[in-house]
């Protein structure tokens, strides 16, 4: 019988090759991978002969079926406190209840017993998970293997913020993958048509363009050219609404029959002379609308994203309430959509003592849901026979789509940053697939586009 290890953090590239390195020795491999693992690094090492195990490190059952009949847990993850603490912390109680007789922790460092707490972060971190391991009724072993040479010879990029300079140690000589565009309105056409027309793929601020036709020239050039257009609807990369998402794809609440969304600011309620301000509100940089084009466009995508339905007709109502201005600063939409369905959309600036209060509530004929921007945490479930149910991020028992891009632990704030951070990722993993002609799995590794 085949000596069994369990290897945590395998996609990795230490961890890759310690997988590699058993597998050469015979050794049966279980790599436990985090959900948010690249699906190429996965079928890679099933390829080489590993079982791979997507696991969520807070589930200690999923943890304790994996590693039951192991012989040993080698931890080579990679991270800051949520991984090295956290993350080995459930790691190890499940080794310890699934009976391993050993643990690995990912230290494979300088020796930090050497060292005071605060010299250096990383090591802090070691060295307070192994408090906690030296409590735990198993056997472990530490690896102190010094400095990786690779990171010393290897390429190494360095950006100089003061200095406004990029410099790469290696080969200078690359093309890059994709131009980020995040000017103001004005500026989004032109670079956006030159960067596609030169063979780059697009990363760009909402809204995409000044005007409908430039964004049909847009779209067509993505089109002809095959290159990825990613539009940065924030919004839609929260894990709740990932979560809101998935529950109308499956049907929870039936046909969708009413969509309220609104997105009420306070910021222009007055006039405002600030740099934000002051080209939001001019023709010229903004474009045709202020408001609408600013919030309003992010609450029309909300709405359309999260029921997966299309807006047909609008029937708009746009007010300048604050005088001097050129452009709208408060508007009220009655929607259409494709299904038949009826929606409301609310979007205004001039909304007195308000900050960011995007809100969405859709019902279907088996139920309802309701999402909270400002408490973006919680998905509120409504059913007309049952309790109001709150899913929460980083249970359990939430969506695959929306573990995968939670990236706290439950109770942790998971906010706006996180959002955007969801949205470059699944840019770049879609991105470089293309690149390495690689198929991925779209529904999971989705962002806004053009279409």
């Amino acid at each position: 019988m085949r000596e069994v290890i369990a290897v945590a953090g395998g996609t990795g590239i230490l961890g890759s090759k310690i997988v590699n390195a058993l597998i050469e020795k015979g050794v049966e491999v279980r790599v436990i991978a985090r959900l948010e693992t690249d699906a190429r690094k996965i079928k890679a090492l099933e390829k080489s002969g590993a079982k791979v195990f997507v696991t969520d490190y807070a589930d200690s059952k999923q943890l304790v079926n994996v590693l039951t009949g192991a012989t040993c847990v080698v931890s080579a993850l990679s991270g800051l406190r949520e991984v090295i603490i956290d993350a080995q912390k459930h790691l190890l109680d499940a080794a310890v209840s699934a009976k391993v007789p050993r643990f690995i922790p990912s230290d494979f460092s300088i020796d930090f017993t050497k060292l005071k707490n605060g010299e250096n972060r990383n090591l802090d971190l070691r060295r307070e998970f192994h408090l906690y391991l030296d409590k735990a009724e198993i056997k472990a072993t530490t690896i102190f293997n010094g400095a990786f040479t690779e990171l010393l010879t290897g390429d190494m990029p360095m950006i100089l913020f003061k200095q406004k300079r990029i410099m790469y140690y290696g080969n200078a000589d690359q093309r890059m993958d994709f131009v980020s565009i995040v000017t103001p309105n004005f500026a989004h056409f032109e670079p956006a048509m030159l960067a596609l027309e030169n063979g780059f793929h697009v990363l760009i601020d909402k809204p995409v363009t000044l005007d409908l036709k430039e964004a049909k020239l847009l779209q067509q050039k993505v089109n002809e050219t095959g290159l990825l257009l990613c539009l940065t609807h924030t919004y839609a990369a929260y894990p709740m609404v990932k979560q809101a998402r998935q529950m109308v794809k499956e049907n929870k609440f039936g046909q969708i029959r009413k969509i309220c969304v609104e997105y009420p600011q306070g910021w222009l309620s007055a006039p405002a002379d600030s740099k934000q301000a002051a080209w939001r509100t001019d023709p010229e940089k903004s474009g045709i609308s202020g408001c609408m084009a600013d919030i309003g466009t992010h609450a029309a995508h909300l709405s359309e994203y999260i029921s997966g339905l299309k807006i047909t007709k609008i029937c708009a109502d746009l007010n300048i309430v604050v005088n001097g201005r050129a452009l709208d600063d408060d508007g009220n939409v009655l929607l259409k959509f494709n299904n038949g369905a009826n929606g409301v959309l609310i979007a205004s600036q001039i909304a007195t003592g308000e900050e960011n209060a995007l809100k969405i509530k859709l019902y279907g004929e088996k139920g309802g849901l309701e999402w909270h921007q400002m408490e973006p945490n919680t998905l509120i479930v409504k059913w007309p026979d049952a309790p109001e149910q709150h899913f929460r991020t980083g249970n359990a028992y939430i969506s695959t789509v929306a573990k995968f891009n939670t990236r706290t632990p439950a109770g942790h704030p998971e906010g706006y940053l996180e959002a955007f951070a969801n949205i470059y990722r699944n840019f770049a993993y879609s991105l470089s697939a293309k690149i390495n002609n690689e198929e991925i799995d779209k529904d999971m590794i989705d962002f806004p586009g053009i279409e």
